[in-house]
């Protein structure tokens, strides 16, 4: 939407006066699945579409909350704004980034009026919870002059999750919308937050986001239930081998400890994120040297350790990937993000994109009698001030 009907809306919705602009974008994690929170490594990079928080300071001591995307509205006092508000409301993620600055002691002395809208599908799994909570808080460290790093900024937003949105998250998601750089993805270490900027140079192809439209629900327990199970795994492992994350051992080391894992499902788990790290790194090294065929084999291998070891694709992704693994210009393809619903990501050669999307699309609608959407991914810039 043009920043021109975002300001009018505003000004229908909070009166006249000056208003100040932010956006933060969506990602897709093109490798490195349900291993940011295993202390892995991941590779997402930021998209185009995203969420945009308008907001204006006012004297009033109160928050004003509105969507141009959701129907639910409401002003809360300086006083409450620490505790989540009931029944999942949408106004948690951006409330629950103001409640991490109060925690550190930089308590708003006066209100304000936010507005945001959103051109990221919703529950797509393409992270609109995170693009929202880094909005919120690049738009309240800028207006309110806390001049706290972008790393910190980047961790206020995933404790959002956690606290206020209950989904205990790594910090990929929160990373991609706040570090984002235009044409490169990010090789980040989840351990130590260190990362690399690398360039996506695919040659003759493009990434194709294909949207199953069966929403993905990370609040549904599953995905906190991947958590348990992967903290089951190590506590398993350490008597044999001192770690305190899956991250910290290599796949050579865990064939020689997994049977030690006595629970099948807990194992299961385990490897998949093991060799999930181990197809990331090679992935990115692939990438590095142009052998875009071999990313797209580790992007194949993902999926399919997601579906049999991590159970975490259902039968939309799994229909979505398979039709597109039948198409001669898919270099590769696999779900991303939490799973459950949501996206497959794949890389297209330029000549059969067309048929791509015809193809799957069919296919897909036959199997699931959902209709698809496809888009041409491109790759953006991190949160940022707009005007």
């Amino acid at each position: 939407m043009e920043i021109k009907k975002l300001k009018e809306r505003f000004i229908e919705k909070f009166g006249k006066g000056e208003i100040s602009g932010y956006f933060s974008p969506g990602r897709v994690n093109l490798i490195g699945e349900h291993t940011d929170y295993n202390g892995g490594f991941v590779f997402p990079c930021a998209l185009s579409f995203g969420i945009y928080c308008l907001i204006r300071k006012v004297d009033r001591p109160s928050f004003r909350f509105a969507s141009m995307n959701l129907d639910f509205e409401i002003e809360l006092s300086l006083d409450e704004l620490t505790k989540p508000l009931p029944n999942k409301a949408w106004v948690n993620y951006p409330l629950g980034v103001i409640a991490q600055f109060i925690k550190r002691g930089l308590k708003p002395e006066t209100g304000a009026d936010l507005l945001f809208y959103g051109d990221v599908p919703v529950g797509a799994g393409l992270s609109s919870s995170a693009a929202m909570e880094v909005a919120t808080a690049v738009a309240i460290d800028d207006q309110y002059d806390y001049n706290l790093d972008r790393l910190d900024l980047v961790k206020m937003s995933q404790m959002a999750e956690h606290e206020f949105a209950g989904v205990m998250c790594g910090i990929m998601d929160q990373f991609a919308s706040g570090f984002g750089k235009k044409d490169h993805a990010i090789f980040l270490n989840c351990d130590t937050n260190k990362y690399e900027l690398v360039p996506v140079i695919l040659k003759n192809s493009k990434i194709i986001v294909s949207n199953t439209n069966s929403p993905h629900k990370l609040d549904s327990g599953k995905y906190n239930e991947r958590v348990s199970e992967c903290n089951a795994a190590v506590e398993a492992i350490k008597p044999f081998k001192n770690i305190n994350k899956l991250g910290e051992i290599s796949p050579e080391e865990f064939e020689k400890v997994e049977d030690k894992i006595e629970d099948k499902t807990v194992r299961a788990r385990a490897r998949h994120v093991v060799s999930e790290i181990g197809r990331t790194k090679d992935a990115v090294n692939a990438l590095k040297r142009g052998d875009v065929m071999a990313f797209g084999k580790l992007m194949n291998a993902s999926h399919v350790s997601l579906r049999d070891d991590y159970e975490v694709t259902g039968p939309e992704l799994d229909a979505m990937a398979e039709a597109a693994w039948k198409i001669d210009g898919v270099i590769g393809s696999r779900m991303t993000g939490g799973g459950f619903g949501g996206c497959t990501v794949s890389i297209v050669k330029n000549e059969d994109i067309d048929t791509f999307k015809q193809k799957v699309g069919e296919e897909y609608e036959l199997k699931t009698k959902l209709k698809p959407e496809f888009y041409v991914a491109e790759i953006s810039d991190g949160g940022k001030k707009l005007f």
